[in-house]
């Protein structure tokens, strides 16, 4: 198979490069150049936000598919579909479950309401809308039956270049009482980026099309699982306070940034993130790994960079400050090990 990665020097990107290398597959990344390709690709330089940015992408090169990730104006995306949609057999656009209109109700699948007012050759707007354009670029150019629309959830992992689970791991390898957002039953929605990765591969072999929630199955993990998995793996002898929703609410912390991948139970917030019917992609032969294993390898990853994670510069530095954290955890009294 030979495959064009729009991108593919980080994150997403970079797991589907190294897992179709890892397939024997001819791969090409276009990037701007910021990030070194992984070895064994043949690298192309282009900025799509510029003019004759694409340049690089012109000629008469042909691919059995195009992956892109593009997350920011969808008329890059218009742009780049267009060039190449008669010399590509399909464009898989990796998108967001964020399309959806909201608050989307628990349990939402594939056909929920979308999100209003997007449109394929739009500059950038918001998250949403953005994502939401890009599909339509990408099915306006290559049409229903050759586009792949990958609604990703969470997605961690090696390479993530946002800091959620990084954040956690360094706070468990830091040590001491840490504020854990209750319930620790509390269940949880990711897809680990290699799963996320292979599974791309696999859709493009079996040419599919369409639209596919792509997240682990809606409490594969809990909040307690990803804690304790961090506190084992970093052996820093953190001590897990699990706290009441309430108490972390009403000090004014902020769900899913401050306190990254939580968001409080029977919230629109934890609807939308953790709640996905993500049965048509598990249909079509998604496997997910356990979530110590992602821990675990994220955590050989980090201190393989010096523990600090790239940092994507379009999205919010995460993470609570210590002395809120300290100040939270003296007003709750918080015990270890108390399960909520």
């Amino acid at each position: 198979m030979r495959l064009l990665v729009l991108g593919g020097t980080e994150f997403a990107g970079r797991a589907v490069v190294e897992a179709a290398l890892g397939r024997g597959w001819d791969v090409t990344v276009f990037h701007r150049g910021r990030h070194a390709p992984v070895a064994g690709v043949r690298s192309l330089h282009g900025d799509r936000t510029a003019p004759e940015g694409l340049a690089a992408l012109a000629g008469t090169d042909t691919w059995d598919a195009v992956v892109d990730t593009w997350s920011a104006a969808p008329r890059a995306v218009r742009d780049t579909a267009r060039l190449l949609r008669d010399r590509a057999q399909r464009y898989v656009y990796v998108s967001s479950c964020s399309v959806y209109a909201w608050p989307p109700a628990a349990g939402y699948t594939e056909d929920a309401a979308l999100v209003e007012g997007a449109q394929a050759g739009a500059g950038q707007s918001d998250y949403a809308r953005d994502k939401r354009g890009g599909e339509l670029a990408a099915t306006e150019a290559f049409g229903a039956d050759r586009s792949l629309l990958v609604r990703s959830g969470l997605i961690l992992g090696p390479y993530e270049n946002i800091g959620r689970l990084p954040w956690w791991l360094n706070r468990a390898a830091r040590g001491g009482p840490v504020l854990a957002p209750g319930p620790r039953e509390l269940p949880l929605q990711f897809v680990d980026v290699r799963d996320l990765a292979e599974w791309v591969l696999g859709a493009v072999e079996r040419e599919l099309s369409g639209p596919y929630n792509l997240v682990g199955p809606s409490g594969h993990a809990t909040m307690g699982g990803l804690l304790d998995a961090c506190v084992q793996v970093t052996g820093g002898g953190a001590e897990l306070r699990w706290t009441e929703p309430d108490v972390v609410l009403d000090a004014g912390i902020e769900p899913w940034t401050q306190l990254p991948v939580w968001v409080p139970p029977g919230s629109d917030l934890h609807a939308a993130l953790h709640s996905s019917d993500v049965s048509r992609a598990l249909a079509a032969g998604l496997r997910c790994r356990p979530v110590e294993e992602t821990v675990a390898d994220t955590w050989d990853w980090l201190r393989s960079v010096g523990g600090q994670a790239p940092q994507r510069p379009d999205r919010p530095v995460v993470g609570l400050d210590p002395e809120v954290e300290a100040k939270v955890l003296g007003a709750a009294g918080g015990v270890p090990g108390t399960t909520l």
